[in-house]
């Protein structure tokens, strides 16, 4: 037999310890081999090779029985612990089935969580309660790898491929919206060219620094505006809240604006030509698909 080496043990060599420790247990290949699902040949070379690799004698074979040598022994009595130890981690991961935990941290935009997953939260939560969740409402498009994210929530054109991506509201219809103090002074735009009329308010995106371009779609054809006014903000509440200050014209997601358009408030214009977008998706790397988690918060949040 050759001299053992002293090499470490390496993971595909698991299998052949495995194997070990039924044959020390059972006292038989036959036994050890049903217990593993394989025939007793099979197991019997497993162990041969086993021995010639660690270059001892591991098991002691007679006619009716198999049984450990002192360095057997020696194995057996080290690496049984281990094995228990690995078997009582992966048990233990029933209580996670049973009551899961963890944490998640979640990055959206001001109008998802307000009006999607704002009102699916406190069920998530009261269901889960072992789960903490961390919210953070940010209109940048960011590397949620980077920034220590679980998944983001963002309109479904701005998700990055290669990403995961389930809706979590329907799609989004856009409008160009004006309060009727605003429209006193000012013509109603019947077709988006008239816009250069108008002060148009302006949406910053805080990922590459420009104005949000307005679009439209006129005669079949895709239409963008570069809004050009004398205010600027950087997200669609703030713009709302100027065209009720009667400041100018704002685009945004028709939702932001619905209450004030049913309370004549606010004017809703050039409707024939206002798209709609994607609604907003929960987006996470696909390595993450397995987190117990995260894919409850994602069947809590998905569009139904």
């Amino acid at each position: 037999m050759k001299q053992g080496s002293g090499q470490k043990v390496s993971r595909e060599n698991f299998s052949e310890l495995l194997s070990f420790l039924a044959v020390a247990q059972e006292r038989s290949f036959t036994k050890a081999a049903a217990r593993r699902g394989v025939t007793p040949s099979a197991i019997s070379h497993t162990m041969r090779l086993l021995e010639e690799r660690l270059g001892v004698t591991l098991l002691t074979r007679t006619t009716r029985r198999v049984v450990p040598t002192p360095a057997g022994d020696y194995l057996l009595q080290n690496i049984q612990p281990l094995f228990d130890e690995i078997e009582n981690r992966m048990v233990s991961l029933d209580e996670f089935r049973k009551c899961p935990r963890g944490n998640l941290r979640i990055t959206v935009t001001d109008e998802s969580l307000g009006f999607f997953l704002r009102p699916r939260i406190a069920d998530f939560l009261k269901n889960y309660p072992e789960i903490s969740l961390e919210i953070s409402t940010d209109l940048r498009l960011i590397d949620i790898v980077d920034e220590g994210f679980d998944a983001g929530v963002r309109l479904g054109e701005l998700v990055t491929q290669g990403m995961i991506s389930v809706p979590v509201s329907p799609d989004i219809p856009f409008a160009v919206v004006g309060s009727p103090t605003y429209f006193k002074s000012h013509v109603t735009p019947k077709i988006p060219a008239r816009l250069q009329e108008h002060n148009c308010i302006g949406v910053r995106l805080p990922t590459h620094g420009k104005i949000y371009p307005w679009r439209f779609r006129q005669k079949g054809k895709d239409l963008k505006f570069q809004p050009i006014g004398k205010f600027v903000c950087n997200n669609v509440f703030s713009a709302r809240d100027a065209c009720l200050d009667g400041i100018g014209l704002a685009y945004i997601p028709k939702i932001v604006a619905e209450e004030h358009i049913q309370n004549g408030k606010l004017i809703s214009v050039l409707e024939p030509f206002c798209p709609t977008h994607l609604g907003f998706h929960l987006f996470y790397p696909r390595h993450h698909r397995h987190s117990m988690p995260l894919s409850l918060f994602v069947e809590e949040m998905k569009v139904k």
